[in-house]
């Protein structure tokens, strides 16, 4: 059952916080909103929910190293898969919306659906279409169905739901075009600044859930750069390499995994992101001269 949007403000005003709190009790989670303009400073962040945003006001959409003028209606696709900046720069022609969810709603099944060719399930598309008008008033009366329909009393609302998020979706994937981005002129200090808070962000881990960036290239895929300039701007920001960084920091969380959990070593093996255990203890050893079971005594014996 998805939260209503009368419950959703009354429990908290943060669309964020919210979205964390439904993933964490592990329900589906959708709402829509319409939105304002709100200036302010650009800042990157990562989050941790789907987002269609119709928007109406103008601005610039920044990424890791490049951005690009939105000076007319465009749809917006955010995924937790890529970190990006917005920052209003004016007045459009009145309030868009947005919608935001987690991949429980879009259901398992829809992995293997007309979605995963789209940019909500495929990174490698463009995030930003620019609408025409009559995309534009199609777009808005779609918005405004699904508002009306979280209101609703239907016991199948979010069925509904998903059905106008798919026609959103295919109405805007019709429209091919090619952007124009422009190169930033710091790219190199935020994409290392972006890597770090990306590394950072994969910890804790659990033992439900294993680690999914585990490499330079995973990194590289996920920032949407050359390996090889994510490899350079690591090096050349921090002074070290960026395989060393992603080394050391699961090191540092399998040790503490080991001292202070009640984690199996097969466990904390997964959710490193190892195939086999003895994977994990050979690398450990490596790092630390200690396997796992070391590393464990170690913590009993003090």
């Amino acid at each position: 059952m998805i939260e209503s949007l009368t419950e959703f403000y009354k429990r908290i005003e943060r669309p964020e916080m919210a979205t964390l709190t439904a993933l964490a009790r592990g329900k589906e989670f959708f709402n829509v909103q319409e939105s304002v303009c709100q200036f302010g400073t650009t800042s990157f962040s990562y989050r941790d929910f789907y987002k269609v945003s119709l928007v109406m006001h103008t601005g610039r959409l920044y990424y890791a190293d490049k951005w690009i003028e939105v000076d007319r209606p465009a749809i917006l696709f955010s995924t937790p898969l890529i970190p990006y900046a917005w920052e209003n720069t004016g007045m459009g022609r009145g309030n868009g919306y947005f919608c935001i969810f987690n991949e429980l709603f879009l259901k398992p099944g829809d992995r293997n659906s007309s979605l995963a060719e789209t940019p909500l399930l495929d990174i490698s598309k463009e995030r930003i279409y620019f609408l025409d008008d009559n995309t534009v008033d199609t777009i808005q009366d779609l918005f405004i169905k699904m508002k009306k329909e979280m209101e609703s009393d239907y016991a199948q609302k979010s069925d509904m739901l998903r059905c106008y998020l798919h026609l959103i979706v295919h109405e805007v994937m019709k429209m091919q075009q090619v952007n124009h981005y422009v190169a930033n002129k710091n790219a190199s200090q935020r994409i290392a600044e972006l890597f770090l808070a990306l590394l950072e962000r994969q910890f804790p881990v659990d033992s439900r859930n294993s680690l999914s960036l585990k490499t330079a290239n995973d990194f590289a895929r996920r920032l949407s750069v050359h390996v090889n300039h994510l490899n350079r701007v690591v090096k050349s920001t921090t002074g070290r390499t960026t395989s060393s960084l992603i080394s050391n920091r699961i090191t540092q969380e399998a040790v503490q995994l080991l001292q202070h959990s009640d984690y199996s070593i097969a466990e904390i093996a997964f959710a490193l992101g190892f195939e086999e255990p003895a994977s994990f203890s050979s690398f450990l050893k490596k790092h630390t001269d200690m396997s796992p079971t070391e590393h464990r005594v170690k913590a009993v014996a003090v």
